[in-house]
């Protein structure tokens, strides 16, 4: 009988030694509740911190699970109960970026007496990005403890564009004389980064591109898991599995060059050619969560959650 009462008692301080109390020492809930917001945030940044705070390399890699870092997209959550809230998917992205190169200029009929620097005329390069990107969805979240599963699915529409601008310092001229040129000195630009690569005297030069517009339509299914480390603050990850359609329109460049009889300086337009995707896969072929990238650089997403 003793024996009976001591493994009634022992089993009891077992499961009471693991049974998680869902408030905190100070009366706060765990776990989400009713009319709770939230949002989500890449974890990587957090694990390299505490990773590099415990030992003296700072080279310290976080897991690599980083997809809400990969495409800068914002994640919200306003909880319908308990056990299900709706999601908002947003990324809004507008970038104007002008850059500017000095090169020689090439009107300059006289060599400049030292300690005198021959003058110089100014290049101009601009870009312009355009990426919208909206998604609604739904979750339904299972578990009694500090560890929640949740699953749903989101739906999704983006749109993008692109385009670029040059402005030239030295005028292209139709023959070669004096302080003219048919190849002025002109700057070579890194077009993805506006860097400046050097100059050269071109025979022909961009003046303007411009991409076709693109848009996309996508459906995702996805599931995860959460744990609950402090009162409404959650580290989980999350995997999806996606079909999604995206069309891009027809672009245009147009090229500064000489040419005809008589030879004159023109600009020709050339029209560059649509595409189209479709795509049934994980999240980790498909790309991203806004169209596709064609590699992989999704994988899945370790985050941590914020309720409020």
């Amino acid at each position: 009988m003793k024996k009976s009462v001591l493994v009634i008692a022992l089993a009891l301080g077992v499961t009471g030694a693991f049974a998680q109390d869902l408030t905190s020492k100070k009366g706060e809930p765990i776990l989400p509740e009713s009319g709770d917001w939230a949002i989500s945030m890449d974890a990587t940044p957090i694990f390299s911190f505490v990773g590099n705070a415990f030992n003296g390399n700072t080279g310290n890699a976080a897991p690599g699970v980083n997809w809400l870092n990969g495409n800068q997209t914002i994640i919200g959550k306003k909880f319908i109960d308990e056990k299900s809230a709706y999601r908002a998917l947003v990324r809004l992205a507008f970038t104007n970026q002008t850059y500017k190169n000095m090169v020689s200029d090439n009107s300059q009929t006289a060599a400049p007496v030292f300690p005198a620097t021959g003058a110089m005329v100014q290049d101009k390069f601009k870009m312009r990005n355009t990426t919208i990107g909206l998604g609604v969805g739904k979750e339904w979240r299972r578990g009694k403890t500090r560890l929640q599963g949740y699953y749903g699915a989101d739906a999704m529409i983006w749109i993008a564009s692109s385009s670029t601008k040059y402005d030239w310092g030295n005028t292209m001229s139709a023959t070669n004389a004096a302080g003219v040129t048919t190849t002025p000195t002109s700057t070579t630009w890194n077009t993805s980064t506006g860097d400046v690569t050097g100059s050269s005297a071109a025979a022909s030069r961009l003046m303007s591109t411009k991409s076709g517009m693109t848009f996309g339509l996508g459906v995702r299914g996805f599931i995860g898991a959460e744990y609950f480390i402090f009162p409404k603050i959650a580290i989980g990850a999350e995997y999806g599995w996606g079909l999604g359609f995206q069309v891009q329109g027809k672009g245009k460049s147009t090229v500064q060059t000489t040419g005809g009889t008589p030879v004159s300086v023109g600009e020709q337009e050339t029209e560059t050619a649509g595409n189209s995707k479709f795509g049934f896969d994980t999240d980790l072929n498909q790309g991203t969560i806004f169209g596709f990238r064609g590699s992989n650089t999704g994988t899945g997403s370790l985050r941590v959650t914020f309720h409020f």
